[in-house]
């Protein structure tokens, strides 16, 4: 009996540890969630002034590279980096119809790419996403720079990128276009052109390669902030498992250790008895 309590005693600290790191994990994560949210207003602007800068170049019109659908299409997909968020990358990953080609696959996160492995999916360019949003514009650096490169190898002439976004406390799946731009008029833009000392071409090009560098790091920020959301989630109910296991090695205990005292008792009691006699 005294073994069995020791046990039970055990498997309770045990599990309040486990407890202590997933409180610990939840805390982490949505401090990181909460961070990544502040910044996508601040990305969000900073597209729309690019908008309205290129729409004024070109006086409502549409860019010269905004053609028609692509023969080569590539896909941009942001999965998980890390374990303990659910079927996070899982849920992306089955939201693709078809998959591009490997060379025109551009998979990012770590997790997410070892679950596409085990489908017998393969890119050919991923990266990791960093830990802090303060790293996602260099990601979103690095992406933009290995797409263009593609387009200048002809490998892609279209591009699309998937990530999650989080809405009223579950995960959503987006899929938007991304190359060729094509850029609608900014409300309240009049049209004129603004006198610029580059030419129009030139200019054009850099801000088109601005706009959509600040179109990544917004997929980037929201996939960020889903992940943590989701492995949020996935604390609350190991947390929610855990109180009720407590609770239940904790009623164990107490039986058992009532059980032991009366044992105890009775043979105190059967002593005395045998003394007596």
């Amino acid at each position: 009996m005294t073994e069995r309590l020791a046990d039970i005693s055990a498997r309770i600290e045990r599990i309040r540890e486990l407890g202590a790191v997933v409180n610990a994990m939840k805390g982490v994560a949505a401090a990181r969630a909460h961070g990544a949210q502040a910044q996508l207003a601040a990305v969000d602007d900073y597209a729309g002034i690019i908008t309205t800068a290129m729409t004024c170049l070109l006086g409502g019109g549409s860019p010269g590279e905004a053609s028609g659908p692509g023969r080569r299409p590539g896909l941009l997909v942001f999965c998980a980096e890390q374990g303990f968020a659910g079927a996070f990358s899982e849920r992306v990953l089955d939201s693709i119809d078809r998959m591009p080609p490997a060379e025109a696959l551009f998979l990012i996160g770590t997790r997410g790419q070892s679950v596409a492995a085990l489908r017998g999916v393969t890119a050919g360019w991923g990266a990791a996403l960093p830990s802090h949003t303060p790293g996602l514009p260099r990601l979103a650096d690095r992406i933009t720079t290995e797409i263009y490169r593609a387009l200048s190898e002809a490998r892609i002439d279209c591009l699309d990128v998937v990530f999650t976004t989080w809405k009223g406390g579950r995960p959503a799946v987006v899929r938007e276009h991304l190359f060729p731009i094509a850029l609608t008029l900014a409300p309240g833009t009049s049209g004129q052109p603004p006198l610029t000392h580059l030419p129009d071409a030139t200019l054009l090009a850099a801000l088109g390669q601005e706009y959509f560098n600040a179109q990544v790091c917004k997929a980037a920020l929201h996939a960020f902030a889903a992940e943590n959301e989701a492995r949020m989630q996935a604390m609350s109910s190991a947390g929610s498992q855990i109180a009720r296991e407590l609770d239940s090695l904790e009623a164990t205990l107490r039986r058992v250790r009532q059980e032991a005292i009366t044992a105890e008792i009775i043979e105190l009691g059967s002593g005395a008895t045998a003394a007596t006699g």
